[in-house]
Order: C-alpha cells, then structure tokens, then sequence
C-alpha cells in the first residue's frame, strides 16, 4: 500500500494503492527493459522513459510513487531532469544512477533533492532494496505529533517538517530531515551509522554505504556555522554520529 502524491504540491494527498508505481527513465534500453522487468516481477507498475524530456513528461503525467533517474540522458541530461521535477515536486522519491566513481554528479544530485543513489554497474538485489526501502518510507504519513526541538539558532518543528535557522526556513531533503530527526531523538547519545541507514533509509545492517557521510556533510553545511569545524553535528570516531545540542 503506498501514498500517492500531488505532482504540484508540497501537501500530500494520501490515496492508499494496490501496487506502487515506479518511472524509470534510462536510456540504455537492455538496462531499462531488464529493471522494468525485475520490478513488474515483483508487483511494481513499471512506466519507462527513454530520454530526458519524455522523462519530465510521464513525472508530471503519471505522478509516480517513485523515480529510479539515470544522470546520462540524451535531449536532457539527468541534473536537468532533477532541478525540473524538484521545482514542481519536493516530495516523490527519486533514486538516482551514478557512473562509478562520479563523485561530483552524486554530491549535486543529493543537493538537489534526489533521495538516495546508486552506482553503476549495481547488483539487481542492491537496487530492489533501496527501492523498497524508499516506498517504505512513503508508505504512511510521518507522526503528526507537534514536538519542536531548539538549540542554537535552529528550530525543528516537526508537525510541518520545518527546519528553521535563525527563523528562516531551511530547505532540507526527505533524508537530512529524516537523520537530524534520528539524532535529534537521542538526545546526544551516538547513532551508528548502520543504525541510521537502517532508520532513515530501511536498509538491513548488510547493506553499507557513504550515503549517510553525505548527507551528514550536507546538514552541516545547511545547519552549522563553520561546517568545516562543526559545534552540533560531531563525528565519534570510529562509531558514528551524535548532535551536541548544549
């Protein structure tokens, strides 16, 4: 069961499904027929676009519960594709595909909202887990409660999943929120970094990735002062991460 959501709203409208959709749109067609097939095995209904352009058409056409995007696009390139559904849509989950070693396209694709990424070449279970994992975390609206956590200059409402810094909003993707949530919660004690990934991603403690020092390296450079030198976000050698919040 999966909420869907408004393409042109940052209110989302939960419609409870049988089946999630996914849009894949990757120009390499052995690539693309061989995910659309595994997915649809799997209970998925499978759109697929083969550029750029007909990406950002069948996003705004079909409203996807998730976008699997490549960054190599012909006629629009995936950044491209990226800033255009982010504008209109904050909220779709959207998996990204990297070329190995392509550092500077992961970095810019999370900056501009994408979720979570993967990189090419990439084991088919790998994939279906941080598809799953991402449906899951769209799958129920978050806690409605309407706790708010101060320190230093920043509020975190979390009935609106505001942040605010010295009373202007910060933009924070779906994963920043959701860790400085898990770190907020424990109240100064370390998050492991295989317990965040588990919570703010839902991988299994298998599953290991610098996805986690990425986003960490994107609050802080939202959040902290000095993101070079940071007072709230600290490193624990060898553990993970804890918030100092005194």
């Amino acid at each position: 069961m999966v909420a869907r959501a408004s393409i042109s709203t940052f209110k989302r409208e939960w419609v409870v499904t049988d089946a999630a959709t996914i849009l894949i749109i990757e120009d390499n067609q052995d690539l693309g027929f061989g995910l659309r097939t595994n997915l649809e095995v799997q209970g998925y209904i499978v759109e697929l676009a083969e550029d750029g352009l007909a990406g950002v058409e069948s996003a705004f056409r079909k409203s996807p519960d998730l976008i699997v995007l490549d960054l190599m696009l012909p006629k629009l390139n995936g950044i491209e594709v990226l800033k255009k559904i982010r504008k209109e849509d904050p909220e779709t989950p959207i998996l990204i595909l990297t070329a190995k070693g392509n550092e500077v396209d992961k970095v810019l694709g999370l900056r501009l909202g994408a979720d979570d990424y993967v990189t090419k070449p990439f084991g088919l279970m790998e994939l279906m887990a941080r598809v799953e994992a991402l449906l899951r975390r769209v799958s129920k609206p978050e806690n409605s409660g309407t706790s708010v956590f101060r320190f230093d200059d920043i509020e975190v409402q979390t009935a609106s999943q505001q942040v605010l810094r010295d009373g202007v909003l910060v933009e924070l993707t779906p994963k920043e929120y959701g860790l400085l949530l898990a770190l907020l919660e424990r109240d100064g004690r370390v998050a492991s970094r295989i317990e965040l990934m588990s919570e703010v991603w839902g991988h299994s403690s298998a599953v290991i990735s610098r996805t986690v020092d990425t986003h960490i390296a994107e609050l802080r450079r939202k959040l902290e002062p000095d993101p070079a030198r940071p007072r709230h976000i600290m490193t624990v050698r060898k553990s993970g991460y804890r918030l100092a919040v005194t």
